[in-house]
């Protein structure tokens, strides 16, 4: 199969990283930091050393201020749920995926929170703020589109006021460089089966030393064992329960992967979404979203309805990429696509040239009336 579905889980994974995680699962069988025998304390360097590798890559403050998740919803599940004030105020974009979209609806109705939603930009983000904001939530790169917001820019904005600045970076963690210290990001969620390129089953959450998290999850940490309330220190504070330490192990040699070759997958990236969007433009009946981009998205409309337009690719030529909305709804609402969605195409930088000459071709037939059954 040609393999073009890599913004939903990427299809390439390191041979390091296949091979932590199966030697996790092989012979690190005990709970990781729960026990003093040998196996638990290996388990818990293993997921020390994953924390100081993300830490690194992001420039972050304190590696006990990353938290490992099973995805970026539960991320962004903390991030927003764990410093939520009651009747306070958040900013966010037209480009949130339903991570973001539908925890703000359980916060709007369970604590009173007003939302206001922008374009994006960080002009239309100063212009939302307000007394009572506390939070301003953005994704940095579109998962429809491939749009990337100006994080410098939006951090500047907010570096005097005191509000918290908070980034999906689903879509771009492992593509491109990111310095939470340079874009003053305070909070950032991202999933480590996307491009980071680790596996299924890990995501984390990363934030400053100034910024509290309150947990939504509680249980045991195999510290303060007496106390029945939640430790008040981090990690543990919110990391209840067992790790995932295959994949925890995986995201570490994940990161480690890719902190070396950040440019050089921008760069291919942009070569591949500026060759697909190149060819797309002389095919029949085909409405571009995108442009080209470091991250690897391309989305189209054609004649046919995307997700029916993804079912041919798939069963006819064994090409997989994804039509319907991709779980971002307003963003769609905004680009008039919500009733037929659009057809995404996402790269990784393993992708080739060939590759897209048969996606090509497969296009070709179908919207011309010439497709195989």
């Amino acid at each position: 199969m040609i393999y073009f579905d890599n913004a939903a889980t990427g299809g390439f994974k390191a041979a390091a990283v296949t091979e932590a995680a199966v030697t996790a699962v092989k012979y690190l069988c005990a709970n990781p930091g729960r026990s003093g025998h040998r196996l638990s304390i290996t388990g818990a360097k293993t997921v020390l050393a994953a924390r100081m590798s993300l830490a690194k890559l992001f420039n972050a403050e304190d590696s006990d201020r990353v938290i490992f998740t099973k995805n970026a919803t539960e991320a962004l599940n903390l991030a927003l749920q764990g410093t939520a004030r009651r009747n306070g105020h958040i900013v966010t974009t037209i480009y949130e995926h339903n991570s973001v979209w539908r925890t703000l609806t359980h916060l709007k109705e369970e604590y009173g929170i007003r939302v206001s939603v922008t374009d994006g930009t960080p002009e239309s983000i100063a212009a939302a703020l307000t007394d009572e904001t506390y939070l301003v939530m953005v994704n940095h790169v579109s998962n429809v589109t491939g749009r990337e917001a100006d994080l410098p820019a939006i951090g500047n904005v907010l570096k005097k006021t005191g509000v918290l600045f908070a980034c999906d970076c689903s879509q771009s963690a492992g593509h491109v460089p990111i310095d939470m210290k340079k874009c003053g990001i305070r909070i950032l969620c991202a999933a480590g089966h996307k491009g980071m390129g680790g596996i299924m089953g890990s995501g984390f959450l990363i934030f400053d030393g100034d910024t509290e998290i309150r947990p939504v999850l509680f249980g045991g940490t195999g510290t303060e064992s007496l106390n029945t309330s939640q430790p008040t220190f981090y990690p543990d504070r919110l990391e209840s329960g067992t790790l995932n330490l295959p994949a925890i192990a995986a995201l570490g040699e994940a990161a480690e992967y890719v902190r070396p070759n950040l440019k050089i997958f921008g760069e291919t990236l942009y070569t591949l979404t500026d060759a697909l969007i190149g060819e797309l433009k002389h095919l029949p009946f085909v409405r571009i979203y995108s442009e080209p981009n470091r991250f690897g998205i391309v989305s189209f409309a054609a004649k046919i309805p995307s997700a029916e337009l993804a079912d041919i690719l798939s069963s006819r030529y064994d090409i997989a990429a994804r039509g319907g909305l991709h779980c971002a709804p307003v963003i769609h609402k905004h680009l008039g696509t919500e009733r037929d969605g659009l057809v995404r195409v996402s790269f990784a930088p393993q992708n080739s040239l060939r590759e897209i000459s048969a996606l090509i071709k497969a296009l070709g037939q179908i919207l011309q009336g010439g497709a195989p059954v």
